[in-house]
């Protein structure tokens, strides 16, 4: 993900600014080499100017407080020739060497970030990471750094350490990689969040299924209802397996009575339980157990009437007079439960028998 050079890299590399004047003068003939060597750099030789410089900071490293400014200068001078080569492993190793020469806690500080970007380039992950968590740690209010930290991490699958360092806001894919961090990390809530607002933005239909799948598994049955209501009437799902599941998360998200009437408008108009019968009668069932819930009374004894009689089951029948019964009305349970009990269900005797006994079992058996 990260082997390319990148020009944020490039960028970084050349903001190595003359000496500071807290650091040891240089001679004459050190500022003179180094100043062409900057130029043959500019002129595309990356790979002699390494060369070069690698070779002065061994004769320098050993030497007094002078030479050591020299040998970090040189250092990151190899760095950015081997950088324009793209060798990125050896570019962070000369700048670790120019880090360690120097004692300015700022240009230390400028360097490290370097060699993190560099390292993640060159594809040494963990140790990037590791670096750039130590320069973000300095620097919390930089967002461009901390999204590529994140990044990092979450490619180590260090889902935690991740989402502690998650900024706030972001672009559509910056909320889609936050999303993902939050979810790995256990965090529900707060990837929901992310997901939502990647929503408000603009999204595909993977995008708003994965929101809806995630509010879910949250238990948010009555969110996930209304993402998914959000998504239909903007015209991102439609057709008839989108529409069963906007109906059935209807039924479970709390608004049964919205789910009976979109299913009562698709099996009046066709759109849903056209193929076989066994589906006519499952969807007959979802709106009679849908109206039930919504505590419609006329409507659900009518639902599970109309499905008793279409699928000629003995457990219709016995359901039917349950619920009636549950709901005060013995007429209907008796007249369900004779009928359950014609077609051989034995329950159906038992309940009769809590209604008037010997009248019931009279009529049952006739």
């Amino acid at each position: 993900m990260f082997r390319s050079l990148s020009l944020s890299i490039l960028l970084i590399l050349s903001l190595l600014a003359a000496p500071a004047l807290a650091e040891p003068a240089l001679p004459g003939a050190t500022i003179r080499d180094l100043e062409a060597l900057q130029q043959r750099l500019s002129a595309g030789e990356g790979a002699a100017v390494a060369e070069r410089a690698a070779a002065q900071v061994e004769r320098l490293v050993a030497g007094n407080a002078a030479d050591r400014w020299a040998a970090a200068l040189y250092a990151q001078l190899a760095a950015r020739g081997e950088a324009s080569a793209g060798r990125h492993a050896a570019a962070a190793d000369h700048l670790a060497q120019a880090r360690a020469l120097v004692s300015d806690g700022e240009r230390r500080g400028r360097w490290l970030r370097q060699e993190a970007e560099l390292r993640l380039a060159a594809g040494q992950t963990a140790q990037g990471a590791e670096l750039l968590e130590a320069w973000v740690r300095n620097h919390p209010g930089e967002r461009a750094p901390r999204w590529r930290l994140v990044r990092a991490l979450a490619e180590l699958e260090r889902w935690e350490a991740a989402a502690d360092w998650l900024p706030e806001g972001g672009s559509p894919r910056q909320q889609a990689l936050a999303a993902t961090v939050y979810q790995r990390a256990g965090r529900g809530g707060e990837a929901l969040a992310r997901l939502e607002a990647r929503l408000a933005a603009g999204a595909d239909a993977a995008t708003w299924r994965r929101a809806v799948g995630l509010a879910q598994r949250l238990g948010r049955h009555a969110q996930a209802a209304a993402l998914w209501e959000a998504a239909w009437r903007e015209g991102i799902f439609a057709g008839s397996e989108d529409l069963e599941q906007r109906i059935r998360l209807h039924l479970a998200g709390g608004t049964p009575a919205r789910a009976a009437e979109l299913l009562e408008a698709a099996l009046a108009d066709g759109t849903l339980g056209q193929e076989v019968l066994e589906e006519r009668l499952e969807y007959r069932r979802l709106l009679a157990r849908a109206w039930e819930a919504a505590r419609d009374r006329e409507r659900a004894l009518n639902a599970w009437r109309a499905l008793a009689e279409a699928s000629g089951l003995a457990e219709d029948w016995l359901d039917l007079g349950r619920l009636a019964y549950a709901w005060g009305r013995d007429e209907v349970a008796a007249d369900a439960w004779e009928r359950a009990a014609a077609l051989g269900e034995a329950r159906a005797e038992a309940w009769l028998a809590t209604l008037a006994p010997a009248e019931a079992l009279d009529q049952a058996l006739d």
